[in-house]
């Protein structure tokens, strides 16, 4: 990426970053604080394709959000080892299941299978990661997440068959 300068008197100071694909960003910091930021689609143009005014905080905000202060991306490879290793599925509670009418430490799911329980559905409401005291009912759907064989065994718990 190549960044430029400029000093724009009675103004404030023009940044240009060329990308990598010859697309311009320009920012023009104005002494009262104000931002202004500009994006041509092609470098080449005389005319921005877009452009937006922010504040000093929308600013610093924006850039802390570039710079990955709330999420940062995972390297692809580790995703992969991950993604091979922990799977998240949906499955249903049958009747004949172990698991109805106890709680979740009742049940000793993470105990009896690895697996754990990160939400689960009660008809039309939505427990986002439940507590250890609620009850599991037939007709539920839990969210499961673990390695295959840990599903498969809380999948089989959830169905009523005998795990070993």
């Amino acid at each position: 990426m190549k960044i430029r300068t400029a000093d724009l008197p009675g103004i404030g100071k023009k940044i240009s970053f060329i990308t990598a694909a010859q697309s311009m960003i320009v920012l023009i910091v104005h002494h009262t604080g104000k931002r202004e930021l500009y994006f041509f689609e092609d470098a080449d143009n005389d005319e921005a394709d877009f452009s937006i005014s922010l504040t000093g905080e929308e600013t610093r905000e924006l850039g802390a959000q570039l710079l990955g202060a709330m999420f940062q991306p995972v390297d692809m490879d580790k995703m992969k080892m991950f993604k091979n290793q922990i799977m998240i599925e949906w499955v249903d509670v049958s009747p004949a299941s172990p698991l109805v009418h106890k709680t979740i430490a009742e049940s000793q799911i993470r105990t009896q299978t690895g697996a754990s329980i990160i939400g689960i559905v009660k008809g039309k409401d939505v427990i986002a990661v439940p507590d250890i005291n609620v009850v599991i009912h037939p007709g539920d759907t839990l969210m499961i997440v673990g390695k295959r064989d840990q599903m498969s065994a809380l999948e089989a718990l959830c169905r009523g068959e005998e795990t070993t």
